[in-house]
């Protein structure tokens, strides 16, 4: 896998033959799929914080880009915040509804579905007496997350339909989100 661009198709922005060299890259050397993201999170007062997101390991080398992405976050007034950013839990929402547009992006490219228009709104709701406590029974997260997408392109509908019966299924986020992901927790005194 390599980052040079080849001349080659363009569907929805992705540059088709360089995905489809990546796929082969990867079936004849399986550790090229192995990533590794991170971020790093300092917090400020309240519910602000902030998180920096820069290096990431990923087709066996070690990347760091140009620029660092940083995220606020805080809660709203009414949750006690001073409304710096989006407080996590509206993250965890763009962050799915962000990865279930890539992947139908680029799985629709992959397969020469060309994409005119795609948008989405996307709510959940949240019981906070299970963050605060207060009921063992109500959980700390969400209950529920509804995903409206709306989808403009000239493909039969049963390309379309099979394409947004699969694309949800193959993001990472949707994953983790619906299937659970282990998550180790540690905390250390600083001195």
């Amino acid at each position: 896998m390599h980052q040079q661009m080849t001349e080659t198709q363009t569907v929805n922005g992705v540059d088709v033959g360089q995905l489809m060299e990546n796929i082969e890259a990867i079936k004849a050397n399986p550790v090229l799929s192995k990533f590794r993201f991170k971020m790093n999170n300092e917090w400020y007062d309240g519910g602000h914080n902030r998180g920096t997101i820069n290096g990431y390991h990923g087709v066996g080398e070690d990347f760091t880009r140009d620029t660092s992405f940083t995220l606020d976050a805080d809660e709203p007034p009414v949750l006690l915040g001073m409304d710096k950013g989006p407080n996590p839990v509206e993250y965890l929402l763009a962050a799915i509804t962000a990865c279930v547009t890539t992947a139908t992006v680029y799985h629709a490219a992959a397969r020469g579905i060309r994409i005119d228009e795609f948008e989405s709104s996307v709510d959940g709701d949240i019981d906070i007496q299970g963050f605060l406590g207060l009921n063992k029974d109500v959980r700390p997260g969400y209950q529920e997350i509804r995903m409206n997408f709306r989808i403009k392109s000239d493909a039969p509908k049963e390309q379309l339909d099979e394409l947004l019966a699969i694309a949800p299924t193959l993001s990472p986020v949707f994953n983790s989100v619906t299937q659970g992901v282990p998550v180790r927790v540690n905390f250390e005194r600083k001195s």
